[in-house]
């Protein structure tokens, strides 16, 4: 099983639930969380998404999410080729899309899968729920 883990994980969340899991075995009971792990928390879940990390680190979704929040937008410098090349997320105002008689959505994985939405007429789905899970789908 341990296999499959660090198949669908990634060698570097693997590492980091074991430095998590070591943490965990040699803390005080009801210590927090230090603030490198916390850390090494965050850019694993820049890297690989807030719930496949909280999932693997055993951490709180939420306060995982804030603290990637709180970090901000990575700097332009520090950038790497992949996440220079990555998709930006682009806000479409409600007036703009309801005022449409028909308009298509595309979603695509870096893995290939791909989701296609076709609106019709003013009503609107929740998009920004249909694209979570399809983001968050493996």
């Amino acid at each position: 099983m341990a296999g499959r883990t660090s198949v669908a994980w990634g060698s570097d969340l693997v590492q980091g639930a074991a430095r998590f899991s070591d943490w965990r075995r040699s803390r005080e009971l009801g210590a927090r969380i230090p603030t490198p792990l916390w850390e090494l928390a965050v850019k694993l879940a820049s890297r690989h998404g807030v719930s496949r990390t909280s999932q693997a680190l055993r951490v709180s979704y939420y306060s995982l999410q804030d603290r990637l929040e709180a970090r901000g937008p990575a700097s332009a410098t520090s950038a790497t080729n992949e996440q220079a090349l990555s998709p930006t997320f682009v806000e479409l105002p409600v007036a703009a899309i309801g005022t449409a008689c028909e308009c298509s959505l595309e979603f695509e994985k870096p893995c290939g899968a791909k989701l296609r939405v076709q609106l019709r007429g003013p009503q609107l789905p929740d998009l920004v729920a249909l694209g979570r899970e399809f983001w968050e789908s493996r």
